[in-house]
């Protein structure tokens, strides 16, 4: 039973954010392993099971993003986020900035930055954050709107689309969080991505 239908769902990204937080506390209350306490072992770990698996179908489609990443998985018959036969690439004009950017980087590492260069790297920060908002935003709205209107037989295209895009949200992450390094911290409000 994929996370879709734990909820009763199609495999669709417009979903009711708040009808599905109903859903999920009206099942959790029904299937919730404390009240399952005096059922047999057996039944117990069902029960545990299924609350286990309402919790990660909750975790995966309350996000708009992290609804995305599940549905390509979903949709590559993969389980986990590891396994992709292809990895996606960013475009390459994001690489060539990013490339520049990280020569910058650099040259602060070894040297220090000098006003100049903190101002020079703390525009390219809000610059990248500007795209990645961008990015996101496609993601929850453009690509996702195109997803549920596709025919099956474009699905393998909207499916790509999401790989890209999402490929370009995590080089955008990635930099932005390495200017926030070379600066000396974060500013207020912003909490950066952790890498694992």
């Amino acid at each position: 039973m994929d996370h879709f239908e734990v909820f009763g769902l199609p495999r669709r990204l417009a979903i009711d954010a708040v009808e599905l937080q109903r859903k999920f506390y009206e099942l959790s209350r029904r299937g919730h392993p404390d009240f399952h306490q005096g059922a047999s072992p057996e039944r117990q770990a069902e029960v545990l099971a299924a609350s286990a698996r309402l919790n990660a179908a909750y975790r995966a489609l309350r996000d708009p993003v992290a609804r995305i990443e599940y549905l390509i998985r979903l949709e590559e018959g993969r389980q986990t986020r590891e396994g992709a036969t292809v990895k996606p690439k960013a475009p390459p004009e994001l690489l060539e900035e990013i490339f520049e950017i990280q020569e910058a980087l650099q040259e602060a590492k070894s040297g220090g930055l000098d006003a100049a260069a903190r101002e020079t790297l703390g525009a390219q920060r809000e610059r990248l954050r500007d795209r990645y908002a961008e990015e996101e935003s496609r993601l929850r709205g453009p690509l996702s709107q195109a997803w549920d209107a596709a025919e099956p037989n474009e699905r393998s295209a909207r499916l790509t689309a999401f790989k890209e895009a999402l490929a370009t949200r995590a080089y955008l992450r990635t930099v932005i969080d390495d200017i926030e390094e070379a600066l000396g911290g974060s500013e207020e409000g912003y909490v950066p991505h952790r890498r694992h």
